[in-house]
């Protein structure tokens, strides 16, 4: 930060009782570039909000006044953002992936050997099967001797595979422990490649915790694929394929502080922190018309996907689970009404 400094003057020396003992007010550069006049918005807006400036909570108004913003800065900042960019989340998700990778090639090294171990087994049935018929002939008795000997060396190498067969069983149930450790620590939905239940779940009480301490407003909505849709479409690698384009979508419109998880059985969730309810209304109304613009081609059929959102508030009075079945009730409210692709499910004060 630059500080001018007031040059001396020239004139008559003032005398110690005159003397100014003022302090001089440090002069503080304005800002030049786009980037640092935003960033002073940003600053201003959580102050006056009465939010402490911490990294977590600039970073999340960053996100939410830039929607406001020209393209051409929005453009500016996000090439900016990209630049820097370093989720530790996505270096977990990639572990994780590596490590059920690593499993997957551990469990195909054990299929291999027990199918290596029952082709010996069988071969080794088969030999018997040829000595005797050697032993029967009393003018092949020498290559009666050469197979029976023959057997007894496959029947070595058998017992020791079987051993070794064993082992390998014993590391693959160790792995899988382990593996089924991470499972249940894990943050990722593999299938549709975004966050999972327990993270969506994690991150909900966190933003209930911050919300009793700081007063602000946050938002959970929920999304699932029409229900008319689903009963129209009886393929089921069609709907796999329906339900990870939505997944896509969820991504693409989301916020940097915005958590998108997959909840289950083909339900998504976006919390949407710093968010009031109208905000959040307009959030699904710009997810419901990017949805209802992308089709999906089943053979010669061409389908126009469409979702059903529940929303709801986020409140310090309610726990986890009683939000997310909140928002899910604004899902029933929406099919109530064919007109309506998202409805609003707000409760009233608890009992407590």
């Amino acid at each position: 930060m630059a500080v001018s400094l007031k040059s001396r003057g020239h004139g008559k020396t003032k005398k110690p009782e005159e003397a100014d003992t003022s302090t001089a007010a440090p002069e503080v550069e304005e800002p030049t570039s786009d980037i640092e006049i935003y960033s002073n918005e940003v600053l201003s807006s959580l102050i006056k909000d009465n939010l402490p400036p911490t990294p977590n909570n600039f970073s999340l108004y960053f996100d939410r006044l830039l929607e406001d913003k020209s393209e051409n800065l929005r453009r500016q900042i996000l090439s900016m953002l990209e630049l820097e960019e370093n989720n530790d989340n996505e270096n977990t998700i990639l572990l994780e992936q590596s490590l059920k990778k690593g499993f997957g090639c551990v469990k195909s090294i054990l299929s291999l050997t027990a199918n290596l171990y029952k082709n010996m087994s069988l071969m080794e049935k088969i030999l018997d099967k040829r000595k005797s018929e050697l032993e029967e002939n009393k003018e092949i008795q020498a290559a009666a001797v050469i197979a029976s000997s023959l057997g007894s060396d496959i029947s070595k190498l058998n017992n020791i595979l079987k051993k070794q067969s064993s082992s390998m069983k014993s590391i693959y149930n160790d792995t899988a422990k382990i593996v089924k450790n991470v499972e249940n620590e894990t943050i990722f939905d593999n299938q549709f490649g975004v966050y999972n239940k327990r993270y969506l779940i994690a991150k909900i009480k966190q933003e209930i915790e911050l919300i009793a301490e700081f007063k602000h407003k946050s938002s959970l909505i929920m999304i699932e694929l029409s229900r008319e849709l689903q009963e129209s479409v009886k393929n089921n690698k069609a709907m796999i394929l329906m339900t990870r384009t939505i997944a896509r979508l969820l991504l693409k419109t989301s916020r940097r502080s915005d958590t998108v998880a997959h909840y289950g059985n083909g339900v998504f969730a976006m919390l949407l922190k710093h968010t009031d309810i109208q905000s959040a209304k307009r959030a699904s109304e710009r997810l419901v018309d990017l949805v209802s613009n992308s089709n999906f081609f089943l053979a010669d059929r061409e389908i126009q996907l469409r979702i059903s959102i529940g929303i709801t508030d986020i409140s310090s009075s309610y726990s986890a689970e009683e939000i997310v079945v909140s928002a899910m009730q604004g899902i029933e409210k929406a099919y109530s009404d064919k007109k309506l692709d998202f409805a609003v499910s707000l409760r009233s004060a608890p009992s407590r």
